[in-house]
């Protein structure tokens, strides 16, 4: 086994994140549940409520994930994430997690057996004491390692193991898969009972071409990461976090065809009764309902009357 360095974390600090490394010892007995947890859906959601339990016995909450996940490193491929890597960190954080490991996933680490990445990685350098395992979890070499083998060895090197039932949603298991599927199809409302949440995107203001502004609309506008999966292009009722403030207001996704030739696709929000500067600002747009196809009129007054509408609509489905 490599030595590393020592890794504690006191009360009262921020959740430490463990990255670009595979030398490191946590001290301290943890509790870890491991996974990719993109989405951090209902599913996830029971996995995390059993090792933040475990706190209350004085062990420490650890979140292992591989960084980059395997689909990205096997299929060579970068696939759509619901959550970006800086949005499963502030969520991880709000939720009281101590410690998240994001191992570095390459060619030797993924040719690690089974039985070493229990002896080397969770006892050895993360001090498993209790560990949450997902029925279809796998790990090590091929994917050889499961829930049943964390439970055969859990004796041997003195931890236990809590098998967690997949959660389901009117009679279908909760899947990364399935939330994807739904957000793909715009299917904002079932999209939030999977997660538990509404789907978010986050990013920092950006300046935009202000044509909003001289149509009466002044809109905030973000570029997501090239990684976040996005719903349909179209308008959105959507909430925004703004400085811990909540605002109600109406989102377009896309390439605003009537008044762009922008090939990225952007997040442009007008918030309702907002005067605020926030340019380079982190803000969080939430997509609670899909209301029409992003399309491309005429002209500019075409386009005015079809938000005037949008906004009216808005309105009114906020009011409910």
């Amino acid at each position: 086994m490599e030595t590393g360095k020592d890794v504690s974390c006191e009360l009262g600090e921020h959740m430490q994140i463990i990255q670009q490394t595979t030398e490191f010892i946590i001290k301290e007995k943890t509790a870890a549940a491991l996974g990719k947890f993109d989405g951090i859906h209902r599913g996830h959601q029971k996995l995390l409520e059993e090792i933040l339990e475990q706190k209350k016995k004085g062990l420490k909450a650890v979140i292992f994930t591989f960084d980059p996940s395997p689909a990205t490193l096997f299929q060579k491929s970068k696939v759509k994430e619901l959550s970006t890597k800086k949005e499963k960190e502030a969520l991880f954080e709000e939720m009281g997690v101590d410690i998240l490991i994001e191992f570095p996933l390459n060619e030797k680490t993924a040719a690690m057996s089974a039985e070493d990445f229990i002896e080397d990685v969770l006892v050895k350098k993360m001090n498993v004491g209790f560990i949450a395992a997902g029925t279809d979890l796998s790990f090590g070499y091929q994917g050889a390692g499961n829930a049943k083998l964390l439970k055969a060895f859990s004796e041997e090197y003195g931890f236990q193991v809590e098998i967690i039932d997949k959660v389901c949603h009117e009679g279908r298991e909760i899947s990364s898969s399935y939330v994807r599927e739904e957000i793909e199809k715009g299917n904002m409302e079932l999209a939030a009972a999977l997660i538990g949440k509404t789907y978010s995107i986050s990013g920092v203001v950006e300046h935009g071409n202000r044509i909003g502004r001289t149509l009466g609309f002044p809109t905030v506008n973000l570029l997501p990461e090239k990684e976040k999966l996005l719903p349909p292009c179209g308008v959105y009722f959507s909430k925004v976090f703004v400085d811990k403030e909540v605002y109600d207001g109406v989102t377009n996704i896309g390439y605003k065809p009537t008044v762009s030739e922008e090939s990225r696709i952007g997040v442009e929000t007008f918030i309702y009764d907002f005067e605020k500067d926030v340019y380079g600002k982190e803000i969080t747009v939430s997509l609670e309902h899909f209301r029409r196809s992003e399309q491309k009129f005429s002209d500019l007054e075409q386009l005015k009357a079809q938000v005037d509408a949008d906004k009216e609509a808005g309105v009114k489905f906020h009011q409910k």
